[in-house]
């Protein structure tokens, strides 16, 4: 009995697997052309809502400097992120090494509009405490918004030394 289902068994793997192979190299090739317009329009509409994330973090730029900060009357450098992320439905953890561990950590090379840079300001502390909301990246030059101690919300330059050796990661959440 069980020699006569082994063949029977042997013939329907093949019918069935034949059968799927056709069908997957049909959808493969539909998938693929479905893939590539999902993924401009998925690249535009984060590019947009990058844009949209930036513009409200710059409306933050001057605000003094508050610990806890999220709001005009003072602003801390993770309630930036927070707030303007936040704003447009993309929800991130209050503080800057819980935001670290959100999204894709990325090469500093292939950073654009709306990724985020993780600092460790604190040598004496090995932890994230610092966070900034890329604004632009032309020709190599990195420029973000984030909240300092002594200046409040400014845009600033990972060329500047004291960030570029702060500097521990890239993530994009978008």
């Amino acid at each position: 009995m069980i020699r006569k289902l082994i063949p029977l068994l042997l013939l329907s793997i093949f019918v069935i697997s034949c059968g799927s192979s056709r069908k997957t190299t049909s959808s493969r090739t539909k998938s693929k052309s479905t893939r590539v317009v999902k993924k401009t329009t998925k690249t535009k509409k984060t590019s947009s809502k990058a844009s949209a994330i930036i513009k409200t973090a710059m409306a933050y730029k001057g605000t003094r400097y508050k610990f806890g900060g999220t709001t005009r009357k003072g602003m801390d450098c993770s309630g930036l992120t927070y707030t303007a992320f936040g704003a447009h439905q993309v929800k991130l953890p209050r503080v800057s090494y819980q935001q670290a561990t959100k999204g894709k950590r990325i090469k500093l090379k292939t950073v654009k509009k709306g990724d985020l840079l993780f600092f460790q300001t604190n040598k004496n502390r090995k932890r994230i405490n610092h966070v900034g909301l890329v604004i632009s990246h032309e020709r190599g030059v990195i420029k973000f918004i984030h909240a300092t101690t002594s200046k409040g919300v400014l845009v600033s330059s990972l060329d500047e030394r004291y960030w570029k050796n702060a500097f521990t990661e890239a993530r994009r959440v978008l």
